[in-house]
């Protein structure tokens, strides 16, 4: 797949291993675009949405394959207060500012170097970029190993004190080519608080335990749990899930796919999960695979708690000048036998 974006070429890099996982990502935001991986029966698909072409990424409003930042999620009133300074942010969310603004790093084309076993890309994100303080170089390294491990692994080092939250937006639907919903996918976090939203999806500051909830994922439940949910929560976020989770001990994170047999493993250095239960996807527009719809796909963002600038509970996403800032997720995709 080859196309232009604003009239500038992008391109697209594709990683393979012995196994024939494949995955594609374009110099656009580094945005993930396919990946393939076997089934039980050994039958190679995609399963992560992507656009047919490239030039559909120009209007991405969700985020499709996205890497999100300055930061990621929402920031409440489009402004924060940093070492005594207020910083007027882009609002693109109501009045809220929302993973990164109208310009984040998913609207860039980074430069690109290919390295041993993946590729690496970088971009310089100027002082005032979307209202962020400082003048801050951010790497992102995408690496694929024969134990179909994909790695992320994020870098970044700023000039001045700011806000940094770095993940990636990718939708994940491992029937492979989009040939069903992701209700009946069984997911596990290790996690035992998730944060109340308010109304405008932003965190109240309340930590909730998931105990008896429909948020309680630690022994694995399918994600359908929370679309008939009657909590209010769930109800908030368009039946489904749009919450961030707080990983405790191993902060593991499994998907599976029962009919397919495929599982998908997360393990990160973060302190959170988002999951976003592919809610807001509104029908009919062409992917890679069919034809968009709500609970297509669903995301697992890896990251620092969303408007944690407003609660000072929560651990914090800043950068401290010259503070180097690194963070690594890896993802392993494998195969159960049925049952």
């Amino acid at each position: 797949m080859a196309g232009k974006i604003n009239g500038t070429n992008i391109k697209e890099f594709t990683l393979r291993n012995k196994n024939g996982m494949e995955v594609s990502f374009l110099d656009y935001g580094c945005i993930i675009t396919k990946i393939i991986v076997p089934d039980r029966e050994g039958h190679l698909e995609n399963v992560v949405l992507g656009y047919e072409n490239i030039d559909q990424y120009a209007d991405n409003p969700w985020y499709l394959g996205a890497v999100i930042g300055r930061f990621a999620g929402r920031i409440s009133g489009g402004s924060f207060e940093l070492d005594g300074q207020t910083y007027a942010l882009e609002q693109n969310d109501g009045n809220n500012h929302l993973h990164g603004g109208k310009t984040g790093f998913d609207k860039a084309i980074w430069q690109s170097e290919c390295i041993a076993g993946g590729v690496r890309f970088t971009y310089e994100s100027p002082d005032g970029d979307g209202g962020y303080p400082g003048n801050v170089k951010v790497a992102v390294t995408y690496t694929l190993n024969d134990e179909n491990e994909f790695a992320i692994q994020y870098e970044a080092v700023s000039d001045a004190p700011t806000l940094l939250n770095m993940t990636n937006h990718t939708y994940f639907n491992l029937s492979g080519g989009l040939k069903w919903d992701i209700t009946d996918h069984v997911l596990q976090i290790d996690s035992d608080q998730y944060a109340e939203l308010n109304d405008q999806l932003l965190p109240t500051g309340t930590l909730q335990p998931v105990e008896g909830t429909s948020f309680d994922f630690r022994r694995g439940q399918p994600i359908q749990t929370g679309v008939e949910s009657d909590d209010p929560q769930n109800k908030l976020a368009g039946e489904g899930y749009d919450h961030p989770f707080v990983l405790s001990g191993n902060g593991d994170i499994t998907l599976s796919d029962e009919p397919s047999g495929r599982v998908l493993s997360i393990k990160t250095d973060q302190n959170c999960v988002v999951l976003y239960a592919g809610t807001q996807i509104t029908e009919g527009v062409p992917l890679n695979g069919g034809e968009s719809y709500k609970y297509a796909g669903l995301c697992l963002e890896t990251q620092g708690l969303p408007d944690s600038i407003h609660h000072p509970q929560f651990p914090q996403s800043t950068l401290t000048k010259d503070e180097r800032y690194v963070s690594r997720t890896v993802y392993r995709f494998s195969t159960r036998k049925g049952e």
